[in-house]
C-alpha cells in the first residue's frame, strides 16, 4: 500500500507534465472498448434467448455498471452487478444462463491473454520469476507466496467450497446443465460465434492495446509494440483476482519490475499508478452513470431486492 501511495504522490507531482491529448484519446478508446465487449455479450445472450428481446442499451448499461463497480471494489464484485442487471433486462431469463454467458466471453479473453503471456515468457526475459514475486513491493499476493502452507490451505478451502456449491446447485436448480448449455448456444455455431462475438472481442483487445499506446505517450514513456504488450500482460495478470481496486497493486509491481532501469524512477512510478487511476476514474464515471440511468437512481440494494422478487418460477430452487 505504501508503494501505491508513493505512486499517487509521483503522479500528482507530474500531473502538469502529462500530455492531455493522448490521455484523452486513451479515455475514448477505453469507452469504445467497453461498448465492443458489451455488444459481444449481448450477441451471446441473443443466441441463448432467440425468442426474447435482449435490449442493447440495457445490456450495455449492465456491463458498464459492473465495470465501474469492479474499479473500486476488489474481487470482481461488479460481475454480480452486471449479472443481476442483465437478468432484469431479459424477460424470463435465468441467472444460471446469464452467469454462464460470461464464461463464453472468457473464451476469447483467456486465449488472447494466454497468447501474450506465452510470448512474454518464451521470447523475453522481462517478467519476474515465481521466486521473485514475494519480493515485489505492492504485489497483492506477496504474503501468500511467503507463506505457502497458508496458501495451500486457502486454495484447498476454495476448491472444497466450489465442489460443495456445484453439488448443491446440481441438486437444487431445475435443469441446471440445460441452462448452462443454453448460454453456449452461439459457440456451437462457429460462423455465428466468430461473426458476432469474437469479432467484437478482437476489437476490444485492439482498443486495449491502443489505449496503452496512448497512455505511454501521455506519460512520455517510449512507445513500442513490445512495451505496449508488456503493459497489457501486466494488466491481465493483475485483474485475474484483484485484491486491490482494479488490481492496482499487482499491476504496479509488475510494471516497476518490467520497466525498471529503462525508465526514470519517478516517471515510471507516476505511470504505474497514474495510467491505471485515469482508466479507473473513466470506468467509475461511466459505470455509475450507467447504473443511475439503468435504475433511475444509485440504490442498487433496492434493485437486487426487486430482482429477487421478480425471479421467474424456473429460477426458484427445488424444495
Amino acid at each position: 500500500m505504501a508503494r501505491i501511495l508513493d505512486g499517487i504522490d509521483a503522479f500528482l507531482d507530474q500531473l502538469a507534465a502529462i500530455d492531455p491529448l493522448p490521455a484523452f484519446i486513451a479515455i475514448l478508446c477505453q469507452l469504445a472498448k467497453l461498448t465492443c465487449t458489451s455488444q459481444a455479450w449481448r450477441n451471446i445472450l441473443v443466441a441463448a434467448y432467440p425468442d426474447r428481446e435482449v435490449p442493447r442499451r440495457s445490456i450495455l448499461g449492465a456491463y458498464v455498471s459492473g465495470i465501474g463497480i469492479n474499479a473500486i471494489i476488489p474481487i470482481r464484485a461488479g460481475d454480480a452487478v452486471r449479472v443481476v442487471l442483465a437478468h432484469r433486462a431479459i424477460p424470463g431469463s435465468s441467472y444460471t444462463t446469464v452467469i454462464s454467458s460470461t464464461l463464453v466471453l472468457s473464451i476469447f479473453d483467456i486465449a488472447a491473454a494466454s497468447t501474450l503471456l506465452i510470448w512474454a515468457v518464451v521470447t523475453l526475459d522481462e517478467l519476474p520469476g515465481i521466486g521473485q514475486l514475494p519480493r515485489l513491493r505492492s504485489f497483492d499476493f506477496a504474503w501468500l507466496l511467503d507463506h505457502p502452507l497458508a496458501a495451500e490451505l486457502i486454495l484447498a478451502a476454495i476448491l472444497i467450497a466450489l465442489v460443495v456449491l456445484g453439488i448443491w446447485i446440481h441438486g437444487h436448480v431445475l435443469d441446471f446443465w440445460e441452462r448452462v448449455k443454453q448460454a453456449f448456444s452461439v459457440v456451437r455455431d462457429p460462423p455465428a460465434y466468430f461473426g458476432s462475438v469474437a469479432i467484437w472481442q478482437a476489437a476490444d483487445w485492439t482498443l486495449r492495446l491502443t489505449t496503452v499506446w496512448f497512455m505511454l505517450d501521455a506519460f512520455d514513456i517510449p512507445q513500442s509494440i513490445q512495451n505496449v504488450l508488456l503493459v497489457q500482460v501486466s494488466s491481465s495478470l493483475a485483474t485475474l483476482l484483484p485484491l486491490t481496486p482494479g488490481g492496482l497493486g499487482t499491476e504496479q509491481a509488475f510494471l516497476l519490475y518490467v520497466f525498471g532501469g529503462t525508465v526514470p524512477g519517478a516517471q515510471l512510478l507516476a505511470f504505474s499508478v497514474g495510467a491505471r487511476l485515469i482508466l479507473m476514474a473513466t470506468n467509475v464515471v461511466a459505470g455509475f452513470t450507467a447504473l443511475a440511468l439503468t435504475l433511475g437512481n444509485l440504490n442498487f440494494r433496492g434493485a437486487m431486492k426487486s430482482a429477487r422478487e421478480a425471479r421467474a418460477p424456473e429460477d426458484v430452487p427445488r424444495e
